[in-house]
């Protein structure tokens, strides 16, 4: 049986599948699971990746589960272990991002790590502590509207600091330019200084690669997916780089849930319903206790000769007119509720297909669908593998982040979904 090398704790489940994303693109077979598995399960992949709701939860509890993720892991035999948060560095001034990386490190018995959400194939950089979405610094990119985890500072090195005991360093993009030594000498540098967790800047995928190499003999990393390049090349061999991705063909009908309130996702849905079948959940129709589940499944056979899309996306000023009149945490429990009952009916219907727009709503989606487990295949989007859940009766499932993907991603992935070989 071949043992675990690298093991992975992610803070929601398309988190995970980005992660996962890059690890099979490095070569590393790489299984997901949707929380932490039973005590003495055994999983044979060269890479695992937990997948956790832990991103908005309060800060103990996210820790919790963190550290019960990494005791799985440890048991897996891992060799190095990764924390993996969004390349938007979503927090808020008392985590959970900090203190879950803190916990990580004291049960590691470790005293320094690194924190690089950067992915520039995706536009997130990192230059001089400061993080950008494209061209503009991450609070003038629309997350600074983001309902649960708006981010109002650029500056990572102040962000982080907010949320930790610890003292916080910065990598800056002329160290690493230098490659990997010069890294590791900032590194021994810092740990001089008494630092113990550091933003590292990365503007290119060539230092991401540079990171990976220079981070080879931490105990834990913390990142966003990009950093997750320079990984596989540290353990050496991988048993069977050539078919890393490959993915048997699933029949059946598809469907597409959208729940995310992104600018990606807003601009995807509004390319869907230019020509194709929606049905929109309307989370103030939810509150007044309408059958909405019932009535978007009806929509779906209704169509079932073709995909259709469920949707609760909506703007932001929609999104907050929401939330004002329900509250925060009803308004998205009743949607996350909806669209994890329509895809378990759907399921029911004979669709095998899922493509699914959110983190919190890919959560909700894959715990209603009893996935407990997922093998992950090609890359769809940069960030976005197509997956497939292991057990009887598979699904296959595309696991989208709100921000990720093209205007036109959800034909893109139920094309992949339907040529997965």
């Amino acid at each position: 049986m071949t043992q675990a090398l690298l093991g992975c704790i992610a803070d929601d489940f398309t988190g995970a599948t980005d992660l996962a994303n890059m690890l099979v693109r490095g070569g590393m077979r790489t299984v997901q699971t949707i929380g932490v598995p039973a005590a003495g399960t055994k999983i044979e992949a060269d890479a695992l990746v937990v997948a956790l709701k832990s991103r908005t939860i309060a800060p103990q509890e996210a820790v919790e589960q963190s550290l019960a993720a990494l005791e799985w892991l440890r048991a897996q035999g891992c060799r190095q272990f990764f924390f993996k948060y969004c390349s938007t560095f979503d927090s808020t001034d008392r985590g959970n991002i900090g203190p879950v990386a803190e916990a990580l490190l004291d049960a590691l018995k470790d005293d320094f790590t690194i924190a690089c959400p950067a992915f520039p194939e995706n536009g997130r950089t990192i230059f001089r502590g400061n993080l950008f979405v494209g061209d503009v610094l991450l609070n003038e990119s629309g997350m600074e509207n983001h309902p649960l985890t708006p981010m109002t500072d650029p500056n990572l090195v102040r962000v982080l600091g907010r949320q930790v005991k610890s003292k916080v360093g910065l990598i800056r993009y002329d160290t690493i330019a230098k490659g990997a030594e010069a890294v590791r000498e900032r590194i021994a540098a810092l740990r001089g200084e008494g630092v113990r967790l550091a933003i590292a800047d990365a503007v290119s995928d060539s230092d991401l690669y540079v990171l990976g190499k220079a981070c080879a003999d931490l105990k834990l990393i913390t990142g966003g997916s990009g950093i997750a390049l320079g990984l596989p090349q540290n353990f050496g061999q991988l048993s069977d780089t050539g078919h890393a991705a490959d993915l048997p063909a699933i029949e059946g009908r598809a469907v597409v849930l959208a729940g995310s309130a992104s600018k990606a996702t807003n601009a995807q849905v509004a390319e869907w319903r230019a020509g194709k079948p929606g049905f929109r959940v309307d989370p103030m129709a939810l509150s007044r206790g309408e059958n909405v589940v019932e009535q978007a499944i009806a929509f779906a056979q209704e169509h079932r000769g073709e995909p259709v899309l469920i949707y609760a996306t909506s703007t932001p000023d929609e999104v907050k007119a929401v939330q004002k009149e329900l509250g925060v945490e009803k308004a998205g429990h009743l949607v996350e509720a909806a669209l994890a009952a329509i895809a378990s009916g759907l399921r029911d219907l004979g669709v095998r297909k899922f493509v699914v727009a959110g983190g919190e709503t890919s959560g909700a989606v894959v715990q209603a669908l009893g996935v407990q487990s997922l093998r992950i295949g090609p890359q769809i989007d940069p960030g976005v593998p197509a997956t497939q859940s292991i057990g009887e009766a598979p699904l296959a499932l595309a696991l989208k982040s709100g921000n990720f993907g093209g205007t036109d991603f959800f034909a893109k992935a139920l094309k992949s979904l339907d040529g997965a070989a």
